[in-house]
């Protein structure tokens, strides 16, 4: 009897100093800005991990969510940055456009703080060495919100049914390829050409198989020319593509969900996208199903220096800490954060987030499978188009892809446009 008292004395006593070590936990709320809804994608985990932080952690934190659209996200937060009152933690875009951040001193040094965490360890190197590649610096200064390997993603049964045997190695097979598809009265692509960078994407698929995973950078250390043959050849691609249908009818009014869904339901047999993509794949709303849609790597190009084991990677928009603004209790969220983000993600919707996975669900979908095996292949990586851009240069070439699509301007002069916005600014 005396032991089950003790017992019982021995478990409250233990629950009554976990409760008081919750309720000295420092009281703290911090802004976080997204992108994302709460109830999608990177929101989701923001949100989610957060609430768990609390719950498990830090009773006495909270947070304010405060969305923001993409297009707006740059001019936000450089309005916030003016007035010395960046959010706590923000998301915004990797690479050229976080670089003044980090001059300034506006930005958190991650590599420092997690160190001083003791957990660097849970980052991916591969996401550590894109972004410390993308500014340039030893140290990083913002988190992965995933990382990802692009390329064409295509619906096994409309090539099935245009004869098409196996995925395209070469730019010529996938010419070829195209022309099976429309002969069979298939429409070969689709792309969110109302949201611009879809389109961007294509260009830069061919530029870094025609001239080296290394092009755009050459370009923006004034090593090379924006107005050379492989952007121009690049440029018109994407033109002749319109012109002979192969988008279908009014490719630049057609958004990225609206591409994405057309790939999966049958009304395109392919489409270039990331391998966030999977999440979409992988949701039991795909009508493709769960071996529908396959992916291969960008062809290679006849006479370009580009591989098959090369592939455009990245890390989508990064989160960043305000360095003003962190103090013990938000170091507390950070470390919490990097330390279970990998595993949430890929148990709760199978997708690669830049972080080291400990517990992996009993079962995962053929996607992120799929994803899992390209990444094995990989030897060299190409950034997107607009990576090493900056921002009056970005605006450029998104806004003048859609002019490019429609044939109110010239490959020629696409190119041009962005020498002489990079001309201008050095």
């Amino acid at each position: 009897m005396f032991r089950k008292g003790f017992a019982l004395l021995l478990a409250l006593c233990l629950v009554l100093s976990a409760t008081y070590a919750l309720a000295e936990q420092p009281t703290k709320k911090i802004t976080i800005l997204s992108i994302w809804a709460e109830d999608n994608d990177n929101g989701i985990l923001l949100t989610k991990l957060t609430d768990q932080f609390i719950a498990e952690v830090n009773p006495n934190f909270s947070y304010e969510y405060e969305l923001v659209s993409a297009d707006n996200l740059r001019q936000k937060v450089a309005t916030m940055a003016a007035s010395n009152d960046l959010p706590d933690v923000f998301v915004y875009e990797s690479g050229t456009p976080l670089i003044p951040f980090i001059e300034d001193g506006y930005v958190l040094d991650i590599t420092q703080a997690l160190t001083d965490l003791g957990v660097l360890d849970k980052l991916d190197a591969g996401a550590v060495a894109i972004l410390s590649n993308l500014t340039s610096t030893e140290h990083i200064y913002d988190l992965p919100l995933g990382l990802n390997v692009e390329g064409f993603w295509y619906n096994k049964a409309l090539f099935a049914q245009a004869g098409i045997e196996a995925a395209p190695t070469t730019y010529a097979e996938m010419q070829t390829a195209c022309e099976k598809l429309m002969a069979a009265g298939i429409q070969p692509f689709s792309v969110g050409g109302a949201d611009k960078w879809p389109a961007t994407r294509l260009i830069n698929a061919y530029v870094m198989r025609k001239l080296g995973v290394d092009a755009l950078a050459k370009c923006a250390a004034g090593e090379m020319s924006y107005v050379n043959d492989g952007i121009i050849e690049g440029a018109q691609l994407l033109q002749d593509m319109c012109n002979l249908g192969y988008f279908g009818e009014g490719p630049t009014t057609v958004d990225y969900n609206t591409a994405a869904n057309m790939l999966m339901s049958g009304q395109s047999a392919m489409l270039y996208n990331g391998s966030w993509f999977t999440q979409s794949l992988a949701s039991a709303d795909n009508p493709a199903g769960d071996d529908g849609i396959g992916f291969f790597n960008i062809p290679v190009v006849e006479g370009g220096v580009g591989t098959l084991t090369e592939y455009s990677m990245n890390c989508g928009n990064i989160l960043c800490l305000s360095a003003a603004k962190y103090d013990d209790a938000t170091a507390a969220w950070l470390k919490y954060m990097v330390s279970n983000i990998g595993n949430y993600a890929i148990q709760n919707s199978g997708t690669l987030k830049g972080y080291t996975i400990t517990e992996y669900p009993e079962t995962l979908s053929n996607y992120t499978i799929m994803v899992a095996d390209e990444f094995s292949k990989v030897t060299a990586a190409s950034t997107w188009f607009e990576a090493t851009m900056d921002s009056e240069m970005t605006a450029t070439a998104q806004q003048n892809v859609q002019s490019l699509m429609n044939g109110d301007m010239t490959a020629q002069e696409y190119a041009q446009a962005l020498q002489d916005v990079y001309d201008a600014a050095n």
